[in-house]
């Protein structure tokens, strides 16, 4: 009985000890099977000690057991299997994580070290990696924070059963999801990089990495002199394939935005600028397209349409050039003597 979990550092295949812990085996195959790992973080990495995964909110707080999705929510945890033979005994152990005695759900943990004997009879184990030591070596080595979260994501990408001797429940066939699901923003958990980001300098050659530093550092100086005053403005002409947003409901997000000015083309960011001591709306931002021909498409078929019960005004950030360059200037936080453009654009009316 053994599962392979497909991650984003490498292979790992784990052993099951299904006679030992039928209930804990049964429930960690048929979550598999659900595809309910697909995704999730490896949310705690405790170096030289454990690395916990299974929970798909990312918190260390979530995760059901596939009883729950059969039986219902009065299901959510199973009892502990403790079997007294299995032991903390070397690397690659593999048990639930529970919050409690008779609190298994869907959270598990592996090993990163031998001799972590004081875990043992606590948590109930259920089986042990077979192969994929050097994954977990990667694992072991990940940069994490003070509260054990990996600075650069390290997730669970799929999991295959390659053998499985429990039957499937009749109800089961109804949650198999006919594709991997998709990869979605955790909730409550800071952003972090995503596990397939590389540095810029392991994504080009020496020419093009070069050719980059070159610009960032002429960019550099150019912002230098503007703060001494030698230049009028570092981005001395604004790109045209930026749009002008303004009139805009005091309540519209960012991500609203961005949802609305896409289905013109791809939107590389959409930024509404706020008060820099209270965070609130000035009631105006920027859309910026991949494309020219996008932001023109936009222009176009945006003025004076309603957005959140609000005729919105667009227009090319060129004709607005002296906002467009403070916003460069100064972000999405408007600087201190910014003008409030929900008086200058009648936000709100």
């Amino acid at each position: 009985m053994a599962v392979l979990l497909s991650t984003s550092v490498g292979d790992i295949v784990i052993d099951l000890h299904a006679e030992s812990c039928p209930i804990t085996c049964k429930n960690f195959l048929k979550l598999c099977k659900i595809k309910y790992y697909n995704n999730c973080l490896f949310h705690s990495v405790q170096k030289d000690f454990i690395a916990q995964t299974g929970d798909p909110t990312g918190t260390g707080r979530g995760g059901d057991s596939i009883y729950k999705f059969l039986y219902g929510d009065q299901a959510r945890f199973f009892e502990d299997e403790i079997n007294q033979r299995l032991k903390h005994d070397k690397v690659g152990v593999v048990a639930m994580a529970s919050a409690g005695e008779g609190q298994n759900a869907s959270q598990f943990y592996i090993t990163l070290r031998d001799g972590l004997d004081y875990l043992d009879e606590k948590h109930t184990i259920f089986g042990e990696v077979a192969e994929g030591f050097e994954t977990l070596t990667r694992i072991n080595e990940a940069y994490v924070d003070d509260n054990h979260r990996p600075y650069k994501n390290i997730r669970i990408k799929h999991t295959s059963i390659l053998d499985d001797p429990f039957d499937d429940p009749p109800e089961l066939a109804e949650l198999i999801p006919d594709r991997s699901p998709e990869l979605k923003p955790e909730e409550g958990i800071d952003v972090r990089l995503e596990d397939d980001w590389v540095p810029l300098e392991e994504l080009h050659d020496a020419e093009e990495v070069e050719k980059n530093v070159r610009s960032r550092e002429a960019h550099t100086r150019a912002v230098v002199l503007e703060m001494v005053g030698d230049i009028p403005d570092a981005e001395v002409r604004p790109p045209d394939n930026v749009l002008f947003v303004c009139k805009l409901n005091p309540t519209t997000q960012d991500e609203d935005l961005e949802v609305i000015f896409q289905r013109f083309g791809k939107v590389i960011s959409a930024d509404i600028i706020r008060d820099h001591k209270t965070g609130d709306s000035l009631c105006y931002g920027f859309v910026e397209f991949e494309a020219r021909e996008s932001c023109e498409a936009a222009y176009f078929k945006m003025d004076n349409v309603l957005i959140d019960d609000r005729r919105i005004h667009v227009d090319f950030s060129q004709s607005v050039s002296k906002l467009w360059n403070r916003y460069h200037k100064f972000g999405a936080q408007d600087d201190k003597q910014g003008t409030n453009l929900c008086d200058t654009f009648l936000c709100g009316t």
